[in-house]
């Protein structure tokens, strides 16, 4: 069968609306088991004097479809574009999508809110290195080499001489050497490191905030005072604070600072376990042997220092379970307190 009509082909492919039938037309009227192949293929079995004219038809037949092919692709591919365009038209007349605001970390937040406070009564926000000596970190703050205090602390060391800081309590030392003269008012928050198991109350890394002032007139009453007025400030006005007796090698006397509790205003609860109190700080009044080894005179001049856990104030003000939740950056903590 050597004969062959286009017509019903080019018929079929003008009723087309998609590439996907008009390759299924090509495989069907152009493919390798097409009836025009099949007619090609069959141009062997005719006498020679009409072999000649019989192959000038079909392969006129076989160029009339692949054009027609082709202008129909074009038109489809045409189409099918302008379709896509109109789909993912994008109208700029809209407004833009708002861009998602960060949040500040929670400890960051607090960080920022008790420098903030003590800058308004003229204290210098100053940083420390966090890979310390172990003279600055103990021997200078009145815990010499054999002292007990030692053993309150797990510490990283790096070389016998060299650790990780285990308080930002150095800082006090640091400061005095560096200003020298009072009157000095600083304040240093940073990064602390201790060597132990973590659960729901204890962290390896912490963050703490030393505060530290020494003047000639000023008293363990401007202490609380101070502290008193940071309390407030954290936890609002109607906040109460009790100090009491307690140790630290670097202070003499020495105390810690409680505030009332805000879930129960001090009627007792779960989270204060039921005292009304929620221990906060350490404190007291600057040790004179710390004095002494920074050629300070403590006969002259008088200081207090405080050190406090911020991730602490920031499980009091949140109502955060577990300090662990400040490292792990998980977005939906972090969104839920921003």
């Amino acid at each position: 069968m050597t004969e062959f009509d286009p017509r019903p082909a080019l018929d079929e492919l003008r009723q087309l609306e998609t590439l996907e039938a008009l390759e299924q037309w090509r495989v069907k009227h152009l493919g390798d088991k097409s009836a025009l192949r099949a007619a090609l293929g069959g141009l062997g079995q005719l006498p020679p004097e009409q072999r000649r004219e019989a192959g000038q038809r079909l392969n006129a037949a076989r160029q009339q479809l692949q054009e027609a092919h082709d202008a129909r692709k074009a038109e489809l591919t045409e189409k099918t574009v302008a379709q896509q365009l109109e789909r993912e038209r994008i109208d700029v007349t809209l407004p833009g999508r708002p861009i998602a605001r960060g949040c500040s970390h929670p400890t960051i937040a607090v960080i920022q809110e008790i420098s903030d406070l003590f800058r308004r009564i003229g204290f210098q926000i100053i940083e420390g290195p966090e890979v310390e000596w172990e003279r600055y970190n103990f021997t200078k703050l009145g815990i010499p080499p054999e002292h007990p205090a030692r053993d309150l602390t797990d510490t990283f060391w790096i070389t016998d001489k060299m650790l990780l800081r285990t308080h930002t309590s150095p800082n006090q030392i640091r400061a005095m050497e560096r200003v020298g003269k009072p009157p000095i008012r600083v304040l240093v928050p940073g990064r602390c490191y201790r060597n132990e198991a973590t659960d729901a109350s204890h962290e390896s890394i912490f963050f703490q905030i030393e505060g530290l002032m020494v003047d000639d007139r000023t008293t363990m009453s401007d202490m609380m005072g101070v502290l008193t007025y940071m309390a407030r400030g954290l936890f609002g006005q109607q906040a109460r604070t009790r100090f009491r007796c307690d140790y630290f090698p670097f202070v003499e006397p020495g105390a810690e600072m409680s505030v009332s509790c805000g879930q129960c205003s001090g009627g007792g609860c779960r989270m204060c376990k039921y005292t009304g109190w929620l221990e906060i700080l350490g404190c007291g009044m600057v040790h004179p042997d710390v004095l002494r080894g920074v050629n300070i005179d403590p006969a002259r001049y008088s200081g207090w220092a405080f050190g406090l856990g911020v991730e602490r104030i920031a499980i009091l003000k949140y109502g955060v379970d577990d300090i662990r939740l400040f490292q792990q950056n998980d977005m939906r903590f972090l969104r839920q307190l921003g």
